[in-house]
């Protein structure tokens, strides 16, 4: 048995197929690119860091333009995936730097994995944070623990269903109990350091 619209849909299908496969490759360069990028921050690589976020960017507009004729696959959970790193690297980078923090808007992605890497920052923060414990940069190290305590604070506010948000409420509560260790890391290391002043006072 056979209809005629058969042919109509196995071609659309076909192209549809094509152009998820050609996001999927590319959501995964997004991925490699913008952790790369996070990696080459925390060395202090502030150009080479710049090129892969650029890059992560270019790719993954090209994954929005192949997409462009099938908007149904926008939604699909590489692509938010993509833009989720993506965002993640943006943000850690303006906080590194010292720059104000993009929107969803400034980096052309949905806002659901916008609100998931700003969440997944908070993890290269703390990382951040320890290392200045180590060189002894209380005052960073306590302005990285505030960002920090923001992002979580304001995530809290976004009381959605799941289904909406894709698990937002998972992702902050990681991110806050993030926060609270490092609170607790930064605390001693302060109680540490009045310790040794008292003693170099005796």
């Amino acid at each position: 048995m056979t209809f005629g619209a058969a042919d109509d849909i196995r071609s659309l299908l076909d192209h549809r197929f094509a152009a998820r496969e050609k996001a999927i490759t590319g959501s995964r360069k997004v991925i490699r690119a913008s952790a790369n990028g996070i990696r080459a921050l925390h060395r202090g690589e502030w150009s080479r860091s710049d090129d892969l976020i650029s890059e992560a960017k270019r790719i993954l507009d090209e994954i929005v333009g192949a997409l462009d004729e099938h908007p149904e696959l926008l939604h699909a959970g590489f692509v938010a995936d993509a833009a989720k790193e993506y965002a993640e690297a943006t943000i850690t980078r303006a906080i590194f730097q010292h720059d104000a923090i993009p929107g969803f808007e400034d980096l052309g992605i949905d806002p659901v994995p916008y609100l998931h890497g700003l969440g997944e920052s908070v993890g290269e923060m703390r990382r951040r944070m320890l290392d200045m414990l180590r060189d002894e940069k209380l005052e960073e190290a306590k302005s990285l623990l505030q960002h920090m305590d923001d992002i979580v604070d304001e995530l809290a506010t976004f009381d959605y269903p799941d289904g909406m948000t894709a698990g937002l409420r998972r992702t902050t509560d990681v991110a806050r109990a993030l926060v609270e260790r490092s609170r607790s890391d930064l605390t001693a290391t302060v109680v540490q350091e009045r310790l040794r002043e008292d003693l170099r006072e005796t």
